[in-house]
C-alpha cells in the first residue's frame, strides 16, 4: 500500500538541466514553497523564468511564501492521462491562487475525497508528499481544503 496520493509509475519531477526551477523543488524537500520575486518592484512571478516579467531584468530573486491560498479553478479528472493512473481516478486538479504572493497560482491535486464539494476561493493549505524511496528523491506540493477557514 502507498502512502502516496497519486500510484507509483509517473515520471519523478525533476529541476531543468539548466537549474531554473532548483530552488523551487529543493524548497520544496525543505517544506517551503519558493517563488520568484522581482527585488526592486516586489511583483512575484511563478512558474520561474530567467528575467522578471514587469521590468524584463535579470534581478529576480527566490523567497518563501505561505503554504496557503484558495482555489482558483479546478477539475475532477475522470479520465487517466497516463497509463499510471488507470486506477485511480477520478482525483482533483486545482489551480491555486496565492493571494499573499501578487496572486501567482500553482497546479496540484486537491487531497481528500475525490467526490468532496467545493467552492472558488476555498482556502486551502500546502501538504509536502515526499518521496524518499524515489531516484532522485523528490517533494511534491499537494492541497487540502483548510480546516482553519
Amino acid at each position: 500500500m502507498s502512502n502516496y496520493y497519486l500510484p507509483f509509475g509517473l515520471p519523478v519531477p525533476v529541476p531543468e538541466h539548466d537549474g531554473l526551477s532548483k530552488p523551487y523543488w529543493d524548497g520544496l524537500r525543505k517544506e517551503t514553497i519558493m517563488v520568484q520575486r522581482n527585488p526592486r518592484t516586489g511583483v512575484y512571478q511563478f512558474p520561474p523564468q530567467w528575467i522578471c516579467h514587469d521590468t524584463q531584468t535579470f534581478d529576480v530573486e527566490w523567497v518563501a511564501v505561505e503554504p496557503k491560498g484558495v482555489i482558483y479553478s479546478w477539475t475532477r479528472a475522470g479520465h487517466p492521462v497516463h497509463p499510471a493512473l488507470k486506477d485511480a481516478c477520478p482525483y482533483i486538479v486545482v489551480v491555486v491562487e496565492l493571494p499573499h504572493a501578487g496572486g501567482v497560482r500553482m497546479l496540484g491535486n486537491l487531497l481528500g475525497d475525490p467526490r468532496q464539494t467545493f467552492r472558488i476561493g476555498t482556502p486551502v493549505e500546502s501538504v509536502f508528499e515526499h518521496h524518499n524511496d524515489s531516484e532522485p528523491k523528490f517533494t511534491l506540493l499537494q492541497w487540502r481544503v483548510s480546516e482553519r477557514c
